[in-house]
């Protein structure tokens, strides 16, 4: 077996998604001729926390942990949290905060965090897995990000060792959905810039979720981006009991509900048709899996829908699975950002693998529109199509109507985490013979 070393801040039992990529291409990654050492914090800032992760755990995995200090509990009481409260990611904000508090707060993040708030464990961790790497070999060092510290932990000691060294970018580091709401200076953006090109420069290899990630990349700096997508597994799924759909027309969401994924376009056509089809508003259910953005259980109510609403704040990814396969209908929303072209959330593979069909809102020339035709998995409504979104409402209505409400995907096997770990592996091959 050849070792590689991964360094992520995300490991079990964090929940959420930034640990799912890593965890299933850990679980895999012995059968093609790889053995995973991990290193991760060892006392994080996670958002939510989920045990039943550990189940994906390979046997006897070596987990290297270190202390990290994160800024949070400063954070906290300047906006006067209380110090069990979790931190959310992607600017979500569940309640109404001190705007004034919050923008000094968020200002005093995007100008002195350079990356990110974990920066105070980069130079701990070039100390302590220098002194690792002297005594135990490895043949790949591999930094999944964000956050994009783990990458600066990688790049001296692939330097230092001349270790080949994959950067993964779980998503875009200055191209992300909400890189202008960090308020930077100017010498704070030149910075980000600064060592995203470095990055891009001195890793071996660097895989992306996206073809149009890729080529937002390539405007960055000219190279090759091996696109190793997110996915499902299978062993998650052959875990699962048998389901019983849901009685109602249940549409369902899961996952976090930022203020930039707020559906306002399906929020005008449900509320138009509950209001011209009594049936319909007598069958729906607006099931939300997952923490919601404040501006979302706004528009709720605004649109008359709150009747509608179920609610579950967070859920073990076991029952996610099990909730998925349930659900009449699931609801994807891409960001209505300037990069939602390239996103391609981890649950959209999963959607896929649970053969329920998929009303997404999005971009129609995007990644996810893409593989959404390509599997035919779904009906796609663009922002602001709110005439063609009652329209494939109406239509997976009628079909729950008659009882002929499923799925009819294809192409969807080259997405699990098995033959993704596959992909991976042979560029790991491909970086230590160089």
């Amino acid at each position: 077996m050849k070792r590689a070393l991964i360094i992520s801040y995300y490991w079990p039992p964090s929940g959420g998604a930034g640990v799912q990529r890593w965890l299933k291409f850990v679980k895999y990654m012995r059968g093609y001729g790889w053995e995973p050492v991990v290193y991760t914090p060892e006392n994080p800032e996670y958002p939510e926390s989920d045990p039943s992760l550990f189940n994906d755990v390979p046997k006897d995995l070596e987990v290297l942990k270190s202390p990290i200090w994160e800024p949070y509990n400063a954070y906290k009481r300047f906006l006067g949290q209380k110090k069990e409260e979790k931190i959310n990611a992607a600017f979500l904000t569940e309640k109404t905060k001190n705007r004034t508090l919050e923008d000094i707060s968020v200002w005093i993040r995007g100008n002195f965090f350079i990356p990110d708030a974990r920066k105070f464990w980069i130079k701990p961790s070039v100390k302590f897995l220098g002194t690792y790497l002297k005594n135990h070999p490895v043949e790949a060092i591999i930094s999944t990000g964000p956050p994009h510290s783990m990458h600066l932990i990688a790049m001296p000691l692939a330097q230092r060792f001349g270790i080949p060294w994959l950067a993964d970018f779980r998503d875009p580091w200055t191209n992300i959905d909400f890189y202008k709401d960090l308020k930077l200076s100017w010498w704070a953006d030149a910075k980000h810039h600064q060592l995203e090109k470095r990055v891009l420069e001195k890793a071996v290899a660097v895989t992306v979720i996206s073809e149009s990630m890729a080529s937002d990349f390539r405007k960055i700096l000219t190279r090759h981006y091996d696109v190793i997508t997110n996915g499902y597994d299978l062993g998650d799924i052959d875990n699962t009991t048998a389901v019983i759909p849901d009685k109602k027309f249940s549409i369902a969401h899961i996952g976090t509900l930022v203020s930039s994924r707020n559906p306002i376009t399906l929020w005008m056509a449900l509320k138009e048709l509950t209001s011209e089809n009594g049936n319909l508003a007598a069958d729906l259910e607006i099931k939300l899996v997952g923490k919601v953005d404040v501006q979302v259980t706004r528009s709720l109510e605004e649109y008359g829908l709150n009747k509608f609403v179920h609610r579950i704040n967070y859920m073990p990814h076991n029952e996610v699975l099990e909730c998925q396969r349930q659900s009449q209908v699931l609801l994807l929303i891409i960001n209505n950002t300037p990069n939602a072209k390239m996103i391609l959330t981890g649950k959209f593979f999963e959607y896929l693998a649970a053969r329920r069909p998929i009303l997404c809102l999005g971009p129609e020339d995007g990644d996810a529109a893409r593989i959404l035709k390509d599997t035919n998995a779904g009906l796609l409504s663009t922002f602001g199509d709110s005439a063609t979104m009652k329209k494939n409402i109406l239509s997976l209505y009628r079909d729950f109507n008659s009882g002929k409400l499923k799925s009819d995907s294809r192409n969807i096997s080259k997405y699990s985490r098995k033959e993704l770990t596959r992909d991976l592996c042979s560029v790991l091959d491909r970086m230590s013979i160089r």
